[in-house]
C-alpha cells in the first residue's frame, strides 16, 4: 500500500499542479506577460511557451514518458524563474515574491528528486511498473 501511495499517488499529486499552472498560463497570458523581465524579448510568447512546457511536464509525469529528462528540464526552468523573476521580486519587495521563490525552489527540488528516482530505476534496472 505504501508503494502505491509513493509511486503512483505521489507522482500524480506532483504532476497535477503543473497541468493547472500550464492552463493558467493560457487563460491569464496577458496578465502574466508583465512578469517576464524587461530584458527578455517576447513577453507573452514566453508565457505561452512556458504554459506548453508545464502541460508537457504534467503529461510526461502522468504517462511516465521520459520522466527523468523532463524532470531535469522542469527543475532548470523553475530555477530560472527563481533567478530571473522571484529574486528580483523579493529585492523589490513585490507582494508574494518570497512565497513564489520558496514554492518554485521546492518544486525544483521535487523535480530533481523525481529525476533521481527515475535515474536509479534505470541504473538498478528496478521495475516500478507494478506500483504505477
Amino acid at each position: 500500500m505504501i508503494d502505491f501511495l509513493t509511486f503512483r499517488v505521489g507522482r500524480l499529486l506532483f504532476a497535477l499542479p503543473f497541468g493547472i499552472f500550464g492552463i493558467i498560463h493560457f487563460m491569464m497570458g496577458r496578465e502574466m506577460a508583465g512578469m517576464v523581465p524587461d530584458f527578455v524579448p517576447g513577453g507573452i510568447v514566453w508565457v505561452y511557451l512556458i504554459g506548453i512546457a508545464l502541460l508537457g511536464a504534467c503529461f510526461s509525469f502522468v504517462a511516465q514518458v521520459r520522466v527523468k529528462e523532463v524532470a531535469l528540464l522542469l527543475a532548470l526552468l523553475l530555477l530560472i524563474f527563481v533567478g530571473l523573476v522571484h529574486v528580483p521580486g523579493v529585492m523589490a519587495e513585490t507582494p508574494n515574491a518570497l512565497f513564489n521563490l520558496l514554492k518554485d525552489t521546492s518544486l525544483a527540488g521535487g523535480a530533481l528528486f523525481l529525476a533521481g528516482l527515475y535515474s536509479e530505476e534505470d541504473e538498478d534496472e528496478n521495475d516500478y511498473d507494478e506500483f504505477t
